[in-house]
This record gives structure tokens, sequence and C-alpha cells, in this order.
């Protein structure tokens, strides 16, 4: 028997497909009439595995947060619950940082998506194993979701423009190396990421020994 010239079509190729149209050209880029052309199948042979284009997008969303590490907050690794909080961070900002075009369906929470679930559900456990009340650990869960998801949302040092005369010191006294940012963007925003990160993990650190500190 002769083998079909395309792959069959399936749940993983649409979301794979899907998920490199978006990295490519953004969430605007993608309907079912695109899909279907990039997978070269007919338009409505898709919703045999998604009901509409949306629950398509929560699909690619899901399997960027497949590709974070969640190894650190299993039972027995070893690593201390602030050392596992950074090495979380890093792993899901360097997700969305290959991802970004996704983020702001990310950004809605993780829903019914059930990697986003697994991720919530790794984090929260591992705070309450490690001695925070629970509902201390459901906000740092949600204080460390802002902080990753701001970083990936955009670019400080994308945000300057490389015209030296765009920043008159005149106007911008303290402006007059601002040209240079967007230059050096990837070096500052993750200097910028792990300056913030360590300020918050010390912070929450300071939290933990407070609260066990004699009354």
């Amino acid at each position: 028997m002769a083998r079909p010239r395309k792959p069959l079509l399936s749940t993983d190729r649409i979301v794979d497909t899907a998920r490199a149209l978006v990295d490519a050209e953004g969430l605007a880029a993608v309907s079912t009439r695109r899909l279907a052309a990039e997978l070269g199948v007919s338009g409505p042979s898709l919703y045999n595995h998604f009901r509409t284009k949306d629950d398509i997008l929560e699909a690619v969303a899901d399997s960027v947060s497949a590709q974070v590490d969640l190894s650190m907050f299993e039972e027995g690794d070893g690593r201390d619950w602030r050392t596992a909080l950074h090495d979380w961070a890093v792993s899901y900002r360097s997700a969305l940082r290959d991802h970004p075009n996704i983020v702001p369906v990310l950004a809605t929470g993780p829903g019914r998506r059930p990697h986003g679930l697994r991720l919530a559900d790794a984090v929260y456990g591992a705070m309450v194993r490690a001695g925070w009340p629970p509902a201390q650990a459901t906000s740092i869960g949600a204080l460390m979701r802002y902080f990753i998801m701001g970083s990936a949302l955009g670019s400080f040092a994308g945000g300057f423009v490389s015209d030296e005369s765009a920043y008159d010191p005149a106007d911008y006294p303290h402006l007059g190396q601002a040209h240079l940012l967007a230059r050096h963007q990837e070096k500052v925003d993750e200097l910028a990421f792990e300056t913030g990160l360590a300020a918050l993990l010390g912070g929450l650190a300071d939290q933990y020994q407070a609260a066990r500190r004699p009354a």
C-alpha cells in the first residue's frame, strides 16, 4: 500500500504548525484557513481535533508551558526552595523568550491547560513543603508569574532608538548613552532579569526567616 504524500493530520502536527506560525508572524497570522493551507488539508478537517482557533492557540500556549523545567520541584531533588524558584524562573523565561508572541495568551492564566496547571501545582506544592503557609505559597506563585511574564512581554533596552540625536541632553540630561541600549539589548535585559530575580528572592528569604523567629 502506498504511503500518503503528507503525514496524517494529528493534534501534535496542528499545534507544531500553529506554534511555528505564531513564532514567525504573531497571533494575528493564525486562522483555520491559513493553518489548513500550511498543513495541506481542508479547513473542516481541523475541527476533528479543535473546535475553534482559540482552542488551537490555547494548545500552543500549553505546548510552551510544557518546555519549562519542573524537576527542581520534585521531592528528593535536593534544591532548597529559593534555588528551586531561581532555576525554574530562568527556565520559564527561556521558554517565553523562545516564543514571545504567545505570551499574551499565556498571561491570561492556566485555565484548563494541563501543562500550565501542572506548573502551578508544582510551584505551590514545593512552597508548602518548604514551610510556607498556603496563602503565602499562592502569593509566591502569583508574584513569580507576574515577574517572569512581565519580563517577556517586552524589552526595556529595545524600546530605545539608536539615533543619538533623539536624546537631547537639554531635555534628557541622564540619557546620554540611551542610544546604545538597543545595541546591547540581550545583555541589558538579561542583567535586568537576574537583578530583579535576586532582589525578589532575597526579599522572600527575609520574609521566610522573619516568619520563623520566636515571637
